[in-house]
């Protein structure tokens, strides 16, 4: 039961990272790289405040999401001068940078050594201890997320963001100013993204730069490829696919030897047919 809780709360917060990833690529068209930076500040934020200063893990959730935002708007300023291709190649690239920044910056995030010991919520002298009450104040924040995304999605906002993905140019003629939509929904998507970070870190009790690597983007752009762009329940399933298949796949009964590589061929050769047969994911709307 605590292996299918553990699968639960990861489940929770890749969905978060999907949901937050899916406003920038499935719904404004901007093919982003470079989530998994977002998704460490947050957790990085939330390690430091938490095991140096010894804050309150909702108050750490919330300088996050600032702290985060205020990155991506930096971040965010400077894709603003990139178009299609060179927005993905110029995002990979501060994802790198990032990446970097938490390997070799010692001082404050100890660099490969990780920083261990991150104490788990509490909230009125209530502590959430047990994994299924972590489940619980995870999946708050997923519905949170999820009803957040809806309403920006269902408004006169969302539907400009869905317009520039549709044709800017278009859009442009009317007067819109398209860079400061994407520009806020980049932003806004760094701070959902902040939240998973901050559940990831606490959860986990330690975190190290290996977990936000541009592999971690790319697995994170996997989700709402599986599931469908611009499909808040797509994102959903991604991340249900995608967090269970690799352990389904463990009870397959692959020579020991080989089992490792054989469920990573297995997993890669599912997604190439799924491309080849429904390219706009198992819900979406469209294409990538």
């Amino acid at each position: 039961m605590e292996y299918l809780v553990h699968l639960g709360i990861l489940i929770t917060i890749y969905a978060i990272l999907a949901i937050s990833l899916d406003l920038v690529v499935g719904y404004t068209g901007l093919l982003s790289v470079t989530h998994a930076a977002f998704f460490g500040v947050g957790a990085y934020t939330t390690a430091i405040l938490a095991t140096s200063f010894e804050v309150n893990f909702f108050f750490t959730v919330l300088v996050s999401i600032a702290l985060t935002a205020l990155v991506g708007l930096l971040i965010g300023l400077v894709l603003s001068r990139f178009n299609d291709d060179y927005f993905a190649l110029a995002s990979f690239g501060f994802n790198v940078i990032v990446y970097s920044i938490f390997l070799n910056w010692q001082s404050l995030t100890r660099g490969p050594l990780g920083i261990p010991g991150i104490d788990k919520p509490s909230l009125f002298g209530f502590h959430f201890n047990s994994n299924s009450e972590f489940l619980l104040l995870s999946l708050v924040f997923l519905v949170a997320i999820y009803y957040t995304s809806h309403f920006i999605t269902s408004s006169s906002f969302g539907r400009v963001i869905r317009a520039i993905r549709d044709d800017e140019e278009a859009l442009q003629v009317f007067g819109y100013r398209t860079t400061y939509f994407k520009l806020t929904v980049f932003v806004i998507g760094a701070g959902m993204a902040a939240v998973a970070g901050s559940l990831f870190a606490s959860y986990i009790t330690f975190i190290d730069p290996s977990s936000f690597t541009l592999f971690e983007s790319v697995f994170i752009l996997s989700i709402i490829i599986l599931g469908g762009l611009s499909n808040h329940r797509g994102a959903l399933l991604g991340a249900v696919i995608l967090i269970l298949l690799p352990e389904i796949l463990r009870f397959v009964g692959f020579p020991t030897d080989i089992a490792a590589q054989m469920r990573q061929v297995v997993y890669g050769l599912l997604l190439v047919v799924l491309m080849l047969y429904r390219p706009q994911g198992l819900l979406g709307r469209y294409r990538l």
